[in-house]
């Protein structure tokens, strides 16, 4: 089965090119040129009055695809940045004591490895990091103020799946933990319903959401940092209960707020989740599909010198194939002189599957691989 009758454009600007890269930059589907113009033309109709319309309909269009997507009971928990860096920085904030204990897998993304690197010199932070398949355990010990943890490890496509062991330790005086949903919004099926009045969850549209740049997101769980130190005008809330000048805030998510920003990556994201509803592709049909590919290239590849960091199982499963050995760096070279786009981290190159994808490309890669 193919989809790339949703991703014409994109796949016409480099016809040639094999684009194994849908967990890093993936390709936009034509929804979202179309919706770049619609928010375009309503700037231009609309001028300042167009906030009207970015914050109510468009914004609540995109809480609800999110909350239906992670089964969150209340959608006004979710708040928009242009990246997830800006939740970090604000979560952080709102901790009072100082340094702050913070627990986090050996496998986060440069992003946060950087800030908490800084914070740490700063003598702001200090940090633990754990093998992934001893965080939660490493959690259960105490003495942390803030626990963080992608969902799906961005370098190894490990998954930490017992979110629920993670959440029961959260209380809204600390422990506080943050989930790093990039690579599993959209790419695993995620049900939060159980732990969404316990743990944040921030994501984006980057990958697997195929919204590009630009609308990241933060689930907040009621009660948990309600003033964070940080924080945006759009985050003001007018209670008349407050002695003057006060600083207050909204009730909901809106307490993460930051300040004015580009509205154009709620547009793209909400015209490809109605694509997607259209087309009846569910999470659960991609991953079938790209898992299908996976399959494909795994049994008839041979990926000499190197060793498959998460092999398919039977269990969920990322939307990349990570492979470890210290010929990564010049193999992703000699693919990208190919018109083959792979990315790799180090000594792991990783190769991503999405629905713009056929056994005919999978095929065409192996090819390649062979011929290299």
């Amino acid at each position: 089965m193919s989809f790339k009758h949703l991703f014409s454009r994109a796949l016409s600007a480099n016809p040639d090119r094999l684009h194994f890269a849908a967990h890093s930059h993936h390709l936009w589907p034509d929804a979202s040129y179309d919706a770049q113009v619609e928010a375009w033309e309503d700037a231009a109709q609309l001028a300042d009055l167009k906030w009207g319309r970015i914050m109510g309909p468009v914004w609540e269009e995109t809480q609800g695809h999110i909350a239906r997507e992670l089964k969150l009971p209340d959608p006004s928990t979710i708040a928009f940045s242009p990246n997830t860096h800006d939740f970090l920085v604000r979560i952080f904030s709102a901790i009072s004591k100082r340094p702050v204990r913070v627990l986090a897998t050996d496998g986060e993304f440069h992003s946060f490895r950087r800030q908490m690197a800084r914070w740490v010199e700063a003598g702001e932070a200090v940090l633990v990091n754990a093998p992934a398949d001893e965080l939660v355990a490493t959690a259960e010990a105490g003495g942390v103020d803030l626990i963080f943890a992608s969902q799906v490890l961005f370098n190894s496509g490990a998954i930490i799946g017992d979110l629920e062991r993670l959440a029961a330790l959260a209380k809204p005086d600390g422990p506080w933990v943050v989930v790093d949903g990039y690579h599993g919004f959209m790419a695993i099926e995620t049900d939060l319903s159980a732990v969404a009045n316990r743990i944040f969850y921030v994501s984006g549209g980057y990958k697997y959401a195929m919204a590009g740049e630009g609308i990241c997101f933060l689930h907040a769980p009621p009660g948990f940092a309600p003033r964070p130190v940080v924080t945006g005008w759009y985050a003001a809330f007018e209670d008349l209960a407050l002695p003057p000048g006060a600083v207050g805030y909204a009730q909901d998510g809106g307490r993460f707020l930051g300040s004015t920003f580009d509205a154009s990556g709620l547009y793209r994201f909400n015209a490809v989740r109605r694509t997607l509803d259209a087309e009846e592709l569910t999470t659960g049909k991609i991953s079938a599909h790209v898992e299908a590919l996976q399959l494909r290239f795994v049994g008839a590849a041979a990926m000499s010198g190197f060793e498959l960091l998460n092999p398919l199982d039977s269990g969920p499963h990322a939307r990349f194939l990570a492979y470890r050995g210290q010929g990564a760096p010049s193999l992703h070279a000699k693919l990208e002189a190919n018109n083959v786009i792979t990315d790799v981290r180090g000594d792991v190159l990783r190769i991503g599957f999405g629905i713009y994808q056929d056994a005919q490309d999978v095929d065409r890669l192996v090819d390649i691989l062979r011929s290299i």
